[in-house]
């Protein structure tokens, strides 16, 4: 998020009512981003585990019955927040760190990756999943705030939902 977004959002009172709704909009879409890279790295995470589970149940298993299972639970969202409608994230900042995580500890090759190293890339994937879903949480904070303010301009008759029909 930019240093601007972060201190516009952190006094929503001071701002109009469109730059209120555009910084909300902006942050909502920052959001989508971030969800969307938090589920590759769960879905990635959850995959480093099945082939440990794999590798655990015995030869004969086989880790690509699980793949369809393991991708349908994360990237397509669950159904408390099915995921909005956006563009292709694949190529995002945050897509290409992962990406280089995964990269570097050899995502691509699970099966050939002894245990110790299938440990290193599941600890290596859950810390990105951490910082993400920290930096989430803290955007989800300043949408509240923005949405209280919204819910308070329009309760107390600040905004008008004929407004939006202006604009």
């Amino acid at each position: 998020m930019s240093d601007t977004t972060a201190q516009t959002s952190s006094d929503p009172a001071g701002l109009s009512l469109t730059d209120l709704r555009a910084l909300r909009q902006q942050l909502q879409h920052e959001d989508d981003v971030v969800s969307y890279a938090r589920r590759v790295a769960q879905a990635r995470l959850d995959l480093v585990k099945s082939e440990l589970s794999r590798r655990d149940a015995g030869p004969d298993a086989d880790l690509n019955a699980q793949i369809g299972v393991v991708l349908s639970q994360h990237l397509t969202g669950g159904q408390a927040r099915p995921p909005r409608p956006t563009e292709d994230l694949s190529d995002n900042p945050l897509a290409d760190e992962l990406d280089a995580v995964c990269a570097e500890f050899r995502f691509g090759r699970l099966e050939k990756l002894d245990k110790t190293e299938l440990d290193s890339l599941a600890d290596a994937i859950s810390e990105f999943e951490t910082k993400v879903s920290s930096d989430r949480r803290e955007r989800f904070d300043r949408l509240d705030a923005l949405s209280a303010e919204l819910v308070r301009r329009y309760r107390d008759g600040e905004a008008s939902v004929d407004s939006l029909l202006e604009g």
